[in-house]
């Protein structure tokens, strides 16, 4: 909202200091926008040199899986009940094909807080479709690997996805119940 308000009132300034309306296609926060984007793809490529640094024989996943989904930042806290949130990017085959949410409602033995890094990898392009579909969520019963070295090797695809996390700091104690839940916006 701050920023629809920022450009709002520069176009209306450079209108009237410009004697006119703003030049077509003109957007003065076209910079500031890019470079969230950046940040944004920065923070995947980070996440993903992070994950493969940890453990390298997941270079498996990112040679074969048909896309995948990578969250460099879920943040996730609780007492009672609990919640987390992160921003992420999705790929197809390499490619940078969209956005997306994650969000998590949990409800049991929980105190704390954590963030980690996800990323989840989608076998086939069915699975990847379904995740765009927008509706795309865990059950309770979904388990993810912990990166480790060597974790990986033994790992495998369960529904067509397999989810590898990554502690970043914090400590939780946790025993309960939820799923995840995405969303996913597609890239214009």
């Amino acid at each position: 909202m701050k920023s629809l308000r920022m450009f709002a009132l520069t176009t209306l300034l450079a209108g009237l200091t410009l004697g006119g309306p703003a030049p077509a296609g003109w957007n003065p926060l076209a910079k500031e926008q890019a470079s969230d984007q950046k940040a944004a793809s920065d923070d995947a490529r980070e996440a993903i040199a992070a994950f493969r640094n940890k453990d390298p024989s997941m270079k498996v996943f990112f040679d074969r899986a048909y896309g995948y989904a990578v969250f460099p930042t879920v943040a996730k806290g609780g007492m009672g009940i609990g919640g987390a949130y992160g921003k992420g990017e999705v790929y197809e085959r390499g490619r940078l094909v969209g956005r997306s949410s994650l969000t998590q409602v949990t409800i049991g033995f929980q105190l704390g807080g954590q963030a980690y890094s996800e990323i989840i990898f989608f076998k086939d392009k069915a699975t990847l479709d379904d995740f765009r579909s927008g509706n795309f969520e865990f059950s309770a019963q979904a388990s993810a690997v912990a990166a480790t070295a060597g974790a990986s090797a033994d790992a495998d695809y369960s529904n067509g996805v397999a989810i590898f996390t990554l502690a970043k700091g914090g400590l939780m104690y946790e025993a309960s119940v939820g799923g995840q839940k995405f969303s996913f916006t597609p890239l214009r």
